[in-house]
């Protein structure tokens, strides 16, 4: 291919520009990539090539500052097929190749003179088996030359096999490695061609493009001036998700804001300033519009059957999602000077802002996130939150309690968005939950588990039948004990719920007798009672309630 002319080579510039800063959405990524170029005065254009096919060309922006004018003319986004150089590759692949065949060749060689000797001892052990016999009858050998002729062959066949067995295995192993390496220079050997974008700028230098009052004379390089171009543009396949850590630990609820990404698109996003958003700039700017519900009765010959009901309108780009840019935060550690290792290690924040609804987290320091397709988990915030702790007890169901927090968000703390949390009490690793979203200032429950801290016994203590009916009805009187121990050295509260039956017919009446301590019936009988436990105490709920029926009637449902 014959070269261009060395002027129109100079007019067309390459610029490094590495990804600086990463903005993840909940389905998409804004990368922002930064460089600097010493001009020379000939360029007419910027490229940045070999950008990721999950680019979206529409959302590329550009923009730049330099040490003299330059005025950005126009942005053009290109499909690329590049075949990437593969003879140093093939080279050193074939290299290795020809080590190993050598080494295959070796062990060969091994295994060969390994048969021959098991061959010679075989055939040794033949040869003398039938003297050996007659000189063992008439005695002129005794049982230690046996003994000693025995152990020889004994210990040489084991020898030969246990090698032979090493040297098979060290074969096998490196015949894999040589079918890799083969599969490999056969596929380099036939490279497909790689395909990528590449942006280029096109830029007009000189004083008449620009206010040159604006840039300060000192600032202006009389030899080659410096211009640094910044691109930004948007990926697919990114994404985050929140994820939570409760711990328990001393009565106290600690919370770590956790955040998933994930993201296949196609370059490595190393060393950046990354930042997180709720924003979700793939639903457009529009509402969408209300089509038309079509109903219709099927047609014999039509064989296109639509898979849905509803049509909308496709979103409209956003273009608020290149809009603002939150300021990076760095969090200094302090660490002893006297190495005792009392103070523990402090976790990195994020810098949280909120803009209407879309709540920003800025990370602090520099990120690696490699486009891998796993989970990378980066620390939002870690923070104790004010909770109360209580007990929820159903004794006729579970002769344990649940441990419950009763917590609520920091007024001046950030949005708990919907995900999964992982519970801890202590060190203990309790189970999983799903938070729903929690606004600051909002309350919210979390389920802790069982505790074993409380014992509860419930016990029917009477069931008694009247002998007389009354009228025609007959009644029959319950009565349960349910005591409850507080196991630990600290005052607890406890939601106590029980029931008793309700009916569905007139025919059958439920009474409450008596109950202690006194509360109201709830709705459908059901009973809830709030309790306060000293540290090391017990106390006893007891409640009596009867059942009133027709003396012949069958009633279902009562198992006590």
């Amino acid at each position: 291919m014959e070269k261009p002319p060395p002027h129109l080579t100079t007019m067309l510039k390459p610029i490094e520009a590495p990804i600086v800063a990463v903005t993840v959405y909940t389905d998409r990524a804004l990368i922002t990539r930064r460089g600097t170029i010493a001009l020379t005065g000939d360029e007419t254009a910027l490229t940045i090539a070999n950008l990721p096919t999950t680019l979206d060309p529409d959302s590329v922006r550009v923009s730049g500052r330099g040490q003299i004018p330059v005025k950005l003319q126009g942005v053009t986004i290109d499909r690329q097929f590049t075949t990437e150089p593969v003879g140093d590759q093939l080279r050193s692949i074939s290299q290795e190749i020809d080590r190993l065949e050598v080494e295959k060749t070796r062990l060969q060689v091994q295994l060969d003179t390994l048969t021959l000797q098991s061959e010679f001892i075989q055939g040794l052990r033949q040869k003398t088996e039938q003297s050996f016999s007659r000189n063992l009858a008439t005695k002129n050998i005794d049982l230690e030359d046996t003994s000693n002729l025995l152990n020889f062959i004994g210990t040489k066949n084991t020898e030969y096999a246990t090698t032979r067995e090493e040297i098979l295995l060290q074969k096998q192993q490196l015949e894999k490695q040589l079918q890799a390496l083969q599969s490999q220079f056969q596929q380099l050997q036939h490279p497909r061609s790689k395909e990528n974008f590449q942006i280029t700028v096109a830029i007009l230098q000189g004083r008449g493009c620009a206010n040159v009052s604006e840039i300060p004379t000192e600032t202006i390089s009389e030899t080659t001036p410096e211009f640094q171009l910044e691109v930004t543009y948007v990926v697919q396949n990114a994404s985050w998700k929140p994820l939570y850590d409760l711990r328990v630990q001393h009565q106290t609820l600690h919370l770590t804001y956790l955040a998933a990404i994930t993201q296949t698109s196609g370059e490595d996003w190393s060393d950046i300033r990354l930042t997180l958003s709720t924003a979700k700039p793939g639903l457009g700017t529009l509402p969408p519009k209300l089509e038309a519900w079509y109903i219709d009765v099927p047609r014999m010959r039509s064989r296109d059957f639509s898979k849905g009901l509803i049509s909308r309108a496709a979103p409209a780009p956003d273009d608020e999602l290149y809009k603002g840019r939150a300021q990076r935060s760095v969090v200094e550690q302090a660490f002893p000077e006297e190495p005792e290792y009392e103070a523990e290690a402090e976790i990195a924040m994020a810098e949280i802002s909120q803009d209407g609804g879309v709540v920003t987290f800025q990370i602090s320091g520099d990120s690696n996130i490699p486009s891998d397709g796993n989970p990378h988990k980066v620390t939002i915030l870690n923070e104790p939150i004010p909770c109360q702790f209580t007990y929820l007890a159903m004794p006729s169901l579970v002769s344990f309690a649940y441990l419950q927090a009763n917590a609520q968000n920091r007024s001046d703390g950030a949005t708990l968005l919907p995900g999964k949390a992982n519970i801890f009490r202590e060190q203990v690793f309790v189970g999983t939950t799903d938070l729903e979203n929690i606004a600051p200032s909002q309350d919210f429950k979390i389920n802790l588990g069982i505790d074993e801290a409380l014992k509860l016994d419930r016990t029917l203590i009477e069931r008694q039948a009247d002998k007389k009916l009354l009228g025609s009805n007959r009644r029959i009187t319950y009565a349960y004990r349910i005591t409850v121990t507080n196991l630990t050295d600290r005052p607890i509260k406890l939601d106590l719920h029980d029931q008793i039956p309700h009916s569905r017919t007139d025919v059958i009446k439920v009474k409450l007798n008596k109950i202690t301590p006194t509360i109201a019936l709830g709705e459908l009988g059901r009973l809830h009672w709030h309790l306060d436990l000293a540290a090391n105490r017990q106390i006893e709920v007891y409640y009596q309630f009867a059942i009133e029926h027709p003396e012949n009637a069958q009633i279902t449902g009562l198992s006590l």
